[in-house]
């Protein structure tokens, strides 16, 4: 019987969009947004680093500076790097049913601490999970296996006992093989529909 639902962050309880920072990068640096692009995607292990509590905010900030090839104020950088967010108001009223129903709720997400600041400030109404299972507080990533076990133990429920809802099906997996439950969310996932199929009752 499941007890509590843990879900991702970016593309379930919120749509994200980075091209939305990298244009605004590119426009900033005066550079292509192409090439900004390239660039950026061209060092994917500094953002795994950043999620993972490896590199700090300042230390994120310098490095794509330098990688760019531009000279943007830390506090600007980090308002255009931010502002990718918007609600998935559907997936939210769903897990808002399922935790006034009486199960545990988690967020699970790999973020790093300035997204998960602006998401805070920016979303109050998505703060009602019973806790909050962070990449960069952690030092784990999805799908580390200890994330989800991780996020099992803070709920106090068995592994079994809990449903993850995630849009990669990497991270997923990674958390059915070590005996969760999942939910692979897709924009056209009946949420509701999936969690009943579970069991679910709210």
């Amino acid at each position: 019987m499941i007890r509590t639902v843990i879900s991702d962050l970016g593309r379930v309880v919120l749509w994200f969009d980075n091209n939305i920072f990298l244009r605004k990068l590119a426009e900033r640096a005066g550079k292509p947004f192409a090439e900004v692009k390239a660039v950026v995607h061209g060092d994917l292990e500094l953002i795994r680093r950043f999620d993972g509590g490896a590199v700090t905010p300042a230390g994120f900030h310098e490095r794509v500076m330098e990688i760019v090839g531009a000279d943007i104020p830390y506090g600007v950088f980090y308002e255009i790097y931010n502002d990718i967010f918007s609600l998935n108001a559907p997936a939210v009223d769903v897990l808002a049913r399922v935790k006034a129903a009486g199960y545990k709720t988690l967020l699970l997400s790999n973020t790093d601490p300035e997204r998960f600041g602006f998401v805070r400030r920016r979303f109050p109404e998505i703060l009602f999970f019973d806790g909050y299972v962070l990449s960069y507080e952690l030092k784990l990533l999805k799908p580390d296996p200890a994330i989800y076990l991780t996020a099992a133990r803070m709920a106090g429920t068995p592994p079994e006992a809990c449903v993850f809802i995630d849009d990669m099906e990497e991270n997923v997996r990674g958390a059915e093989a070590v005996g969760l439950r999942g939910v692979h969310y897709a924009p056209e996932t009946d949420l509701e529909a999936e969690l009943r199929k579970l069991g679910l009752r709210f």
